[in-house]
């Protein structure tokens, strides 16, 4: 998703080099606009936060569950990306 998100904002010649301001940038340009659905910023948010449990944190793991529900969030915000950009 933070791929996806970082081709978003490239279409808008918005680049940045860090995860949070790739997310905070997303959330302002397509997020708070509408442009796409606010869903995917709150999507983006918690597949940072897990991806950063799964990475730092070893008192806890990210279920399968959880990563099952950040891959369909993303195939999700992948469509709507793809529609968006072919505009």
């Amino acid at each position: 998703m933070y791929a996806v998100a970082q081709a978003l904002l490239l279409d808008l010649d918005m680049s940045f080099s860090k995860h949070s301001a790739v997310i905070a940038a997303f959330g302002q340009h397509f997020a708070k606009t509408e442009v796409l659905p606010k869903e995917f910023h709150r999507h983006l948010i918690e597949a940072q936060q897990d991806r950063h449990i799964g990475d730092y944190v070893n008192e806890r793991e990210v279920s399968a569950a959880e990563a099952g529900r950040h891959i369909e969030n993303a195939r999700s915000f992948l469509d709507s990306a793809q529609n968006y950009l072919q505009r």
